[in-house]
């Protein structure tokens, strides 16, 4: 039986209407002709609302090179006559909700006999789910390359033990987290630890460095772009707070965020919501903020650097990851990973570290934490020969400042640490629990007093009762 024509419009358009991917039909002057329902779903655009509009409404940031063609007669290369037949690329596009869309977009052109353009065919496949993917693999390939005890960190004193502890339980809540802790100590691990252990774990984890970028860089890669927002911005740019979506986003070094940034994320902490630089259309996002830093910031606060609105936000379960001089009792477990991590990557076979070596490290003050351990551990299998890690095969800097730091002198006294927990119970006691009044002793702020108390895990019950 033959197929009427009419009959083959309706069965074609019901073929298009199955396909999984969206497609759009554009004409020679750039305007969409016709959409699937996958279009429909991808894009939130009606066909009635597409067709008849320029397809720059998704802005596609590779349409960048595309709509700038070798030859000035055509409005796009791909209606040049001697382009490719068919042009593939992974691109971002922007839904009509203003959210932006990774996907896989096929671009064909259809020519006639005498060899003109007379439209593409576009393919538009969400990608979205695989770039998920991706990242997840990378952040467990990062994972499984740490032989360690827990989720990449090494450690069974009791201060790491309280640590795992906090750990277990903030992934369990969705409230903001800080981790306290020097350079080097570990606060990114604490940081992939917390997100892997919670809900989120099947979300993104994105990662930004607020120490590490200029302010108006820095505001770009923390809430986008749109194309033209500045010089230099030649296409949109998803921010990281929004591919952090349904994730989580932690932000290293918070202390040196500068102040106008500190207001802006304040706002998207307390309405959930931004704009993009450039843009004034709200963006909505569903984000666990995790945040770390190596200073003091209450003393930033004092002294108007930090705002104490966000500390507060940001402070509701603080975390301290207490340096590598405090739990020295983890080395050897560390330098035991580190040797094994070492043998696999350089294909040697060191089997241990000598004892003097390992009362030198166990002496040692460690200013850089676990990061100056493991870069001592692969200097020394730079230098080391034999199956045993000796004295000469460790940096000389390490050797001079143990000496030194071990060095009889009259001014040594107890641990800070020690001293600011012991006085800060003594001040409570007097104070008879009363936190104002014990800030007023110490001559501190009754922040800091409320910071320290979660920092040392001090029971105020307990400190009462135990006089």
């Amino acid at each position: 039986m033959q197929i009427h024509e009419h009959e083959m419009d309706v069965f074609w358009e019901k073929i298009v209407n199955t396909i999984n991917d969206g497609l759009m039909f554009i004409g020679p002057d750039g305007t969409i002709q016709m959409v699937n329902k996958a279009f429909e779903n991808l894009t939130g655009y009606t066909s009635a609302q597409a067709v008849g509009m320029s397809c720059r409404m998704l802005e596609c940031d590779a349409c960048e090179q595309t709509l700038t063609p070798l030859d000035k007669s055509v409005w796009c290369r791909l209606f040049a006559p001697r382009e490719a037949e068919m042009q593939k690329c992974r691109c971002l596009i922007k839904r009509r909700d203003g959210s932006y869309l990774p996907v896989l977009k096929n671009a064909a052109a259809f020519r006639n006999e005498h060899q003109n353009v007379v439209g593409v065919v576009e393919t538009l496949t969400d990608i979205s789910e695989l770039e998920r993917l991706d990242k997840q693999v990378n952040m467990l390939a990062r994972q499984r390359s740490h032989d360690n005890d827990f989720f990449g960190m090494t450690g069974k004193s009791q201060q790491m033990e309280t640590v795992f502890d906090m750990i277990r339980k903030a992934s369990d809540s969705n409230a903001p987290v800080i981790i306290l802790g020097e350079s080097g100590a570990g606060k990114e691990l604490v940081a992939d630890a917390i997100h892997l252990n919670g809900a989120r774990k099947q979300g993104p984890f994105i990662r930004l460095n607020c120490a590490a970028l200029n302010p108006a860089v820095l505001e770009s890669e923390m809430f986008g772009h749109v194309k033209g927002a500045f010089t230099g911005a030649h296409s949109n740019r998803v921010g990281r707070f929004e591919a952090a979506h349904q994730g989580s986003f932690f932000l290293d070094e918070i202390g040196d965020m500068p102040l106008p940034l500190q207001t802006k994320l304040l706002r998207v902490l307390e309405s959930g919501q931004f704009e993009r630089v450039g843009e004034i259309t709200p963006v909505r996002v569903d984000v666990r903020i995790i945040t770390a830093t190596n200073k003091n910031l209450e003393a930033l606060i004092e002294k108007n650097e930090f705002r104490q609105d966000l500390f507060f936000r940001i402070n509701v379960i603080p975390i301290y990851l207490p340096p590598l001089r405090q739990r020295t009792e983890d080395i050897p477990l560390l330098v035991n990973t580190f040797i094994r991590q070492c043998n696999q990557s350089t294909g040697k076979t060191i089997s241990g570290v000598s004892r003097d070596v390992m009362d030198l490290f166990m002496s040692y003050q460690w200013p850089g934490n676990i990061r100056e351990l493991k870069n001592a551990m692969d200097y020394a299998f730079v230098t080391a020969d034999g199956p045993i890690i000796q004295l000469n095969h460790i940096p000389k800097r390490i050797g001079a400042d143990a000496a030194i730091s071990t060095r009889p002198s009259n001014t040594e006294r107890p641990d800070d640490t020690t001293d600011e927990k012991q006085q800060l119970i003594d001040a409570l006691r007097k104070a008879n629990g009363n936190q104002t009044c014990a800030a007023k002793l110490l001559n501190i702020n009754r922040v800091t007093v409320w910071n320290r108390m979660k920092k040392y895990q001090i029971d105020l019950q307990k400190t009462l009762t135990c006089k």
